[in-house]
């Protein structure tokens, strides 16, 4: 299966701001469009999270986007909307020393992230598939095909409105190969 992954416009949000699964508006998605259309083609189908940023994207990507909520960025609850500041340092701490399993007040953990967004690859059939989603999800799948670690996935350079390609040959087992990073 061939994968190519985008990462939404950029939210419309300070910097420096925990958002999370906020519903937030983001960048004109249709500069993005225009230079992505000609690299993937017409006839390939576009899976998307269904958060405005990533909705937005698609629809200007698609005739018929399909959505599917497990493609939504990891939920940080209660930190959600909070500058990064404001968060409890002990918790932020908490987070740093077990980042796949620490679960925010009211979120989720990375494990779990990971967890719903490859169960939503494992039901999908199509052999090529334009995926519109977060930086999260867009890391989490590179570092799962990829066999990279944690300290190495997390850290990849996903760039707002960029496209990413992988080759997988098994949904079932992590291996795939790179094929673009941030086109």
């Amino acid at each position: 299966m061939q994968l190519f992954l985008i990462r939404h416009p950029r939210p419309l949000v300070d910097a420096g701001f925990c958002y999370g699964q906020l519903d937030l508006a983001a960048e004109d998605p249709g500069p993005i469009a225009d230079r992505l259309r000609p690299l993937i083609s017409d006839a390939t189908p576009v899976l998307a999270s269904p958060l405005r940023r990533a909705r937005q994207l698609a629809e200007a990507l698609h005739r018929q986007p399909r959505f599917d909520a497990r493609l939504m960025e990891m939920s940080f609850g209660d930190w959600e909307g909070q500058p990064w500041q404001a968060i409890d340092r002990a918790l932020l701490d908490a987070w740093a020393a077990d980042p796949l399993q620490f679960i925010p007040p009211g979120g989720e953990s990375v494990a779990a992230l990971q967890a719903r967004v490859l169960a939503c690859l494992a039901s999908q059939h199509d052999p090529r598939l334009v995926i519109v989603a977060h930086a999260g999800v867009i890391r989490l799948i590179l570092g799962h095909y990829l066999t990279l670690d944690f300290a190495e996935w997390s850290r990849l350079p996903i760039d707002f409105g960029s496209l990413s390609g992988l080759e997988i040959g098994d949904m079932d087992r992590p291996s795939g190969e790179l094929l673009f990073l941030n086109r």
